[in-house]
C-alpha cells in the first residue's frame, strides 16, 4: 500500500477494522487514521462514510467506543475515522488546554502565523485524506458521506455545506453548530484565524447554511437533552435549525432525552445514523 503502514488490525463482523498511518503533507507531521472494511470490500467497491472526532480525542475513540462497525457490516459501507489535529509537532503551547492545540484541531485551515504550517485540517480532511483512502482502499467514486460528535459534529455539517455535492448526507452528534456564538468556537477561532470574525464565517454551519446552493443534502442531527454543554450553550443547535429553515434546508434535529454528551450516547443512535447515510450511497 502506497505510503501507509498498517499499526493494527482485528477481524470485527466478518470485516476488518484497521488503524494505518502515513505522512501528511497538509500537516507536516504523521497522522493515524482509523478504517473499518466490511466484508464485502473483500470483493467490491463499496461507498465511504467518513467521521471526524470531538475535542481530546484520538482515532480510536470512535473504533473502540462507537459501536459502528456492526452497523457498517450490514450496510456494506467503509468507515473512516481520522485523528483530529496534527501530533508532535511542537508548536509553543499545543499541549496548554484541552480546546485548542492538540486534539482540538475544529477542521479548519489556520491562518494565523503561529499555526498556519500545521494545523490544516480542512485540506486534510476534505483533499488528502480521501485521495490517501481511495489509492488504497476500494471505495466507489462519489459516494462518500460524512458524520461527527462535537467539535467533529461541526465539521462535518461545515465541510458538506462549504463543498456543495462532494457529500451525499451529513450527520452529527451534539455538533458545535454555531461556533461564533459559543466560548469553544470563539476560542479556537481567534487562536486560529485572528481576531476578524468576517473571517471566522467561513467555518460556521449557521452562517454557512444561508447561502447554501447544492443538491439536496440530508441533515441528521441528534442532540442529547441532558448535555452539560448543550445546557452550557456550547451547542446551539436552535441557530444552526432557525438558518435552515431560512434557507429552505431540510435538516431533522431529535432531542433524545436523558442522554449526555459520551460516546455512550453516540453508540445509543449510531446505527440510525449509518442507516441515515446507507440510504442515500446505496441507492
Amino acid at each position: 500500500m502506497a505510503g501507509i503502514k498498517e499499526e493494527s488490525s482485528n477481524k470485527m463482523f466478518g470485516g476488518w477494522q484497521k488503524v494505518f498511518s502515513h505522512d501528511s503533507s497538509s500537516l507536516k507531521c504523521s497522522m493515524k487514521f482509523g478504517i473499518y472494511l466490511p466484508p464485502k470490500a473483500d470483493s467490491e467497491k463499496v461507498p465511504v462514510i467518513y467521521w471526524l472526532s470531538g475535542l481530546t480525542c484520538t482515532e480510536q475513540n470512535f473504533v473502540t467506543k462507537a459501536g459502528a462497525q456492526n452497523f457498517a457490516a450490514k450496510h456494506n459501507v467503509i468507515l473512516v475515522a481520522p485523528d483530529t489535529s496534527p501530533r508532535g509537532v511542537n508548536i509553543e503551547g499545543e499541549d496548554d488546554s484541552y480546546d485548542f492545540g492538540s486534539g482540538a484541531g475544529f477542521y479548519l485551515n489556520a491562518t494565523t502565523e503561529k499555526w498556519k504550517t500545521n494545523y490544516n485540517m480542512y485540506t486534510y480532511i476534505t483533499e488528502e485524506l480521501p485521495k490517501v483512502v481511495s489509492e488504497n482502499f476500494p471505495v466507489i467514486p462519489g459516494k462518500q458521506s460524512i458524520m461527527g460528535h462535537s467539535m467533529g459534529g461541526h465539521g462535518a455539517i461545515s465541510i458538506a455545506l462549504k463543498n456543495p455535492g462532494k457529500y451525499s448526507s451529513v450527520s452529527a452528534f451534539a455538533p458545535i453548530c454555531n461556533p461564533i456564538e459559543c466560548p469553544w468556537g470563539q476560542k479556537a477561532f481567534t487562536g486560529y484565524l485572528g481576531e476578524d470574525r468576517e473571517t471566522w464565517k467561513a467555518y460556521d454551519s449557521t452562517v454557512l447554511v444561508k447561502s447554501y446552493n447544492g443538491p439536496p443534502l440530508e441533515i441528521l442531527i441528534d442532540q442529547g437533552k441532558a448535555d452539560n454543554f448543550y445546557t452550557a450553550g456550547q451547542l446551539l443547535p436552535d441557530n444552526f435549525v432557525a438558518a435552515c429553515a431560512e434557507a429552505k434546508v431540510p435538516v431533522i434535529l431529535r432531542i433524545q432525552e436523558g442522554y449526555d454528551h459520551s460516546y455512550f450516547f453516540i453508540a445509543s443512535f449510531m446505527e440510525d445514523h449509518i442507516a441515515h447515510h446507507a440510504k442515500v450511497l446505496n441507492a
